[in-house]
């Protein structure tokens, strides 16, 4: 990939993120970045490509980070305390390689582009059913395993939504 294109990536992902995609304009990003409108449009064909890229690439480091997170989980109970803390320590921003704590992009995103056949929207869906999915390889109950990804996708609309740091260790408590 080039060093141009994932420059925009980067900076675009991290703008969307803060404020929100339809808050932030093509001008702005080009502002941020350094990067001229034309190196964009060789890279992105719009702005929906962009958004697209950014989800790309925040699903992988999440998968990725999070795979690492649950390595190892050999019980339901020890899948349950890996998956939340790690959740207690990305909403506490002891993630570094997902930033600062601005909720889910995926919920965030699909929030904004809700029409359920819009290629943003269903590439936020894909993102939900892979997470689902990682549950499922350390956990062979389907109950059990839509119960936990309900309570972690809970943990994290709560933390955003209520501003509480402290919705995973509480969670592991119960």
């Amino acid at each position: 990939m080039s060093t141009k294109r994932q420059q925009l990536i980067d900076c675009a992902m991290a703008l969307f993120y803060q404020h929100g995609i339809h808050a932030i304009g093509i001008n702005e990003v080009l502002k941020s970045s350094g990067i001229a409108k034309k190196t964009l449009y060789n890279h992105f064909e719009s702005k929906e490509a962009l958004v697209l890229a950014t989800l790309e690439q925040r699903h992988h480091l999440f998968m990725s980070w999070l795979s690492r997170c649950l390595e190892n989980a050999q019980t339901n109970e020890l899948l349950e305390k890996q998956l939340f803390l790690a959740l207690d320590q990305w909403i506490n921003n002891k993630v570094e390689v997902l930033g600062d704590f601005r909720g889910c992009y995926f919920i965030n995103t699909a929030a904004e582009f809700g029409e359920l056949t819009n290629p943003i929207n269903q590439l936020c869906q894909r993102h939900k059913l892979a997470v689902k999915a990682l549950l499922k390889q350390s956990l062979n109950d389907d109950a059990a395993v839509e119960r936990l990804f309900l309570l972690s996708e809970g943990i994290i609309s709560t933390a955003y939504t209520c501003h509480d740091t402290d919705v995973a260790k509480r969670a592991l408590k119960n």
